[in-house]
């Protein structure tokens, strides 16, 4: 994990007897930034921008309930628990606002995020993500799979959808990598996740969403097209949109321009370096 050596992982409880594993920076003065995963990701997933952002944001990356080094309590889970976990967190670490940046699942997070706790953020990254991923009946197949055969039948899948060909040819040991973590995905976590994804909706509420909006899409994304996107973009007052060079998992497939926007949208919502 590329992290400063004065980061360190906490053990965050964000509700009774649930603890979530979230890597805390030191403190310091510049604007917090909270990273928030893909389904079927840890923390890691972010590795491949942290060193660029360190000098700009304080960065708070965690797990996501269900996955990784975080507890993986009892579901059924909702969109509601899942975007209080992060509140949960900014409270614990006396965050009062934060720009919220996540991808696939994460970004529906955000969405929920802006639109029902808009006054945490100063600002929102939704990355390949939409404000719904019908139909049910995939996910809720997908958590059947994955309870009956465990994790490893997902891993080929996967990484098909999150990496273009190219970049997975390329790069052989960073997909492996991604591979193993992957597979080390506890399989009712993501099950459980699965089923939140099978029946969140926050098309209707896109417009409650009041902070800056930058949304980021991967042209070669099978998962969540540029299309998703746009009705992310058209829903929300003021929302800017853009698309890299990528499958879903565009933090690691165009890390630079990832990183990039990320910086400029610094100057946008929390003001120059």
């Amino acid at each position: 994990m590329v992290k400063s050596p004065a980061n360190h992982i906490e053990r965050i409880a964000v509700e009774p007897g649930v603890k979530l594993a979230v890597e805390v920076p030191p403190p310091s003065n510049k604007p917090v930034m909270v990273l928030s995963n893909s389904i079927g990701a840890t923390m890691s997933m972010w590795d491949d921008i942290v060193a660029r952002l360190t000098e700009r944001w304080r960065l708070v990356r965690y797990d996501t309930r269900g996955h990784g080094q975080s507890d993986v309590p009892a579901g059924p889970y909702t969109i509601d628990r899942l975007g209080l976990d992060a509140v949960a967190i900014l409270d614990v670490l006396e965050i009062p606002r934060a720009t919220f940046c996540g991808l696939s699942l994460g970004g529906l997070m955000g969405q929920w995020l802006g639109a029902i706790r808009g006054e945490r953020l100063t600002g929102l990254v939704l990355a390949n993500t939409a404000p719904n991923f019908p139909p049910p009946s995939l996910w809720l197949e997908r958590a059947a799979a994955v309870r009956a055969h465990g994790m490893a039948p997902m891993i080929v899948p996967t990484l098909d959808r999150w990496l273009t060909r190219s970049f997975r040819e390329l790069h052989p040991e960073r997909t492996e990598q991604l591979g193993k973590m992957i597979a080390a995905i506890s399989p009712e976590g993501y099950a459980a996740c699965c089923e939140v994804l099978a029946v969140a909706d926050l098309k209707p509420r896109l417009p409650d969403i009041g902070c800056p909006v930058l949304v980021i899409c991967g042209a070669n994304d099978p998962s969540t097209p540029p299309s998703r996107g746009e009705e992310i973009a058209a829903g929300v007052p003021g929302a800017r949109m853009v698309t890299l060079d990528a499958a879903h998992i565009s933090a690691i497939e165009a890390s630079g321009a990832f990183a990039e926007e990320l910086l400029q949208f610094a100057v946008r919502t929390v003001g120059p370096a």
